[in-house]
């Protein structure tokens, strides 16, 4: 009896892996027509809130002008349950034509064998790549070939409370630029329950102060020269990172709200934290939903060094080869109207994420955006600002997803009182065991 409840236990859950796999060609796989009779594609993207409506706004845009190609646009969760949808379906005819992949899955998408490379559709189009941001596309070029179409790019920036910077007697034009600076801020901004500084427990906030120094995250220039073997997460640069963490965290001018991007972002709405790490991408949402005037900051460096820049953040569109010619040629046509001025300078003026097409600085929508927010503009200046580089190119491994988790755990054992050098050495040795 005990076996054949176990072998039925399994039987359902196979069938319940299939359902969730088969979606009967509505979500993905050979596109069909649609009442107008326009060849429809999938688009499986991780867009939501605001900026899933952004996105929605868009594929509208290009349906309405496209007389042959209708895209439809299927939320698929986070950037990490769509990779794994993906990975359940990308060597069949479930896959969609179009997918949006966040920066850290360029290494396994590269390598996954179900897409085709962007540079195939570039080349065969003659499409003119110098109008795209050069920092950009230099994160998904991969020996000299562009894998992927850069879409919804963002950095980390510091936002801050204007209004407790002139409580605290601190300059509210003059955001802290080093670590010490951010320290000593926090000790004047913390008073009365409130707290100085604060950041999500996200392993990409690792990566971007590390890059900020000119720092490695792995062997190999990154994953760039040759594969990762080893991860350099405890060098000097990444104690520095965990040291000036733990000195805040114990001084109590720090506090650690959780692991989940909104975590940091109720508390500094209320104000009851000063400054915060955020992506540029949340920059609409943070004005939107702050009392007080917000303040915009460049990620802060550490005191004994220039500020290199920092790694393009979010996501790129990738063109599968599971679905016929035709459709991928119809998602080519996509691609290419995204990567329109007018089209990124509506993207960017509605989300905070920037241009990967400079001339879109040129266009109304976001110069005026720009006028009435000028927070807007400080990822920009970073962006152009930053010194390409392995270390600004970002690291390159398909064990990315898995190293960030490995970073957050750390950070997680470091602000109940952990050492940061022995946190870090044991980070460093499983994300070194990972690669293997």
């Amino acid at each position: 009896m005990k076996k054949f409840f176990g072998e039925f236990i399994l039987f359902i859950a196979f069938v319940l892996v299939l359902a969730g796999c088969s979606n009967d060609n509505k979500d993905g796989g050979t596109s069909t027509g649609d009442s107008s009779g326009k060849k429809e594609i999938a688009f499986w993207h991780a867009m939501s809130g605001d900026n899933g409506k952004a996105l929605e706004d868009i594929v509208d845009k290009f349906n309405e002008q496209s007389d042959d190609v209708h895209v439809k646009a299927v939320y698929q969760g986070s950037y990490d349950e769509e990779l794994s949808k993906l990975r359940a379906v990308g060597g069949s005819n479930e896959a969609p034509a179009l997918v949006q992949i966040f920066e850290i899955g360029t290494k396994y998408m590269s390598e996954s064998g179900f897409i085709t490379p962007m540079q195939d559709f570039i080349d065969k189009d003659n499409f003119d790549t110098s109008k795209l941001e050069s920092n950009i596309l230099s994160y998904y070029t991969l020996d000299d070939k562009l894998y992927s179409m850069p879409f919804n790019t963002s950095n980390a920036v510091m936002f801050y409370n204007k209004d407790k910077f002139k409580e605290a007697g601190l300059d509210p034009d003059n955001p802290p630029k080093t670590f010490s600076e951010v320290k000593d801020a926090a000790e004047k901004l913390a008073k009365d329950g409130d707290y100085g500084f604060t950041m999500a427990t996200i392993g990409w906030f690792v990566e971007q102060l590390m890059a900020n120094q000119g720092a490695l995250y792995l062997d190999n220039d990154n994953g760039r020269s040759g594969d990762a073997t080893k991860s350099l997460i405890n060098s000097d640069e990444g104690v520095a990172i965990f040291k000036w963490l733990d000195e805040m965290n114990k001084a109590g001018t720090f506090k650690n709200y959780g692991s989940d991007w909104e975590d940091p972002r109720a508390p500094f709405f209320a104000g009851q934290v000063g400054m915060y790490f955020d992506s540029t991408a949340n920059t609409a949402e943070v004005i939107k939903n702050s009392s007080f005037d917000v303040g915009t900051a460049p990620l802060p460096g550490a005191d004994d060094k220039d500020r290199q820049g920092l790694i393009v953040g979010g996501a790129s569109l990738w063109i599968t080869n599971q679905v016929p010619k035709e459709d991928q040629d119809a998602a080519w046509e996509f691609v290419k109207f995204v990567t329109k001025p007018d089209i990124q300078a509506q993207w960017a003026a509605s989300t905070g994420y920037f241009p990967i097409t400079p001339d879109a600085y040129d266009e109304d929508v976001l110069k005026k955006k720009y006028d009435e927010n000028p927070q807007f503009k400080v990822a920009v200046d970073q962006l152009e600002n930053t010194k390409v580089s392995p270390a600004t190119q970002g690291p390159l491994t398909t064990v990315m997803p898995e190293a960030r988790k490995i970073i957050e755990s750390a950070l997680g054992e470091l602000y109940e009182g952990g050492d940061p050098k022995k946190v870090l050495d044991n980070a460093a040795k499983k994300i070194t065991d990972a690669l293997k």
